[in-house]
Formats: structure tokens, sequence, C-alpha cells
């Protein structure tokens, strides 16, 4: 489990204690748990659902508002090259 841990926070770019990585291991022990007993329940004739509750269309129509000057926000940026944000590379 302590492995899995590590690859995740690795993944993610997270430096975790090794009080954070027992902690973070008995949860998610915790979370396969519980998810072993739903497998182990019987769900034959239930209808396959994606939400608990009915979920209407949310979309409304775009609108044109008032925005930032790019000049202003890349004067706030870090770091700016071409009048784009420059973030530093993070696939190897």
């Amino acid at each position: 489990m302590k492995m899995d841990i590590e690859k995740v926070a690795r993944l993610a770019r997270l430096e975790l204690s090794e009080e954070e990585k027992e902690t973070f291991g008995n949860q998610l022990e915790q979370i396969l748990t519980y998810m072993e007993q739903l497998n182990r329940l019987d769900t034959a004739g239930v209808e396959p659902t994606s939400h608990a509750i009915p979920v209407y269309n949310v979309f409304r129509e775009d609108e044109v508002k008032p925005s930032f000057l790019q000049e202003e926000v890349l004067a706030i940026a870090p770091d700016e090259e071409d009048g784009h944000f420059k973030v530093p590379r993070i696939i190897e």
C-alpha cells in the first residue's frame, strides 16, 4: 500500500512525510475495503444510474461580458512570453 501512495504522490508531484503516507495509506485501505463490500452486493435488476437524483440540462446561452485586458493580466503573471503565460514544463 505504501508503494501505491508513493507512486500517486510522485505522479501528483507531492512530497509527503512518512506520517502522511501512513495516514493516506490507511484511508485508501478503508476505501478499498468499502468498495469490496459494494462489489459483493447483488445488483441484478438494478438499473444503472449516473446521478442519484434527476439532472436536467443546465446550459445557458453564451453572453459576451466585459473581461480583463490581456496586458493587465500578463502584468501580474509570474512569467510571460509572446503574449502568453509561461509555465514550467511538466512533461518529461
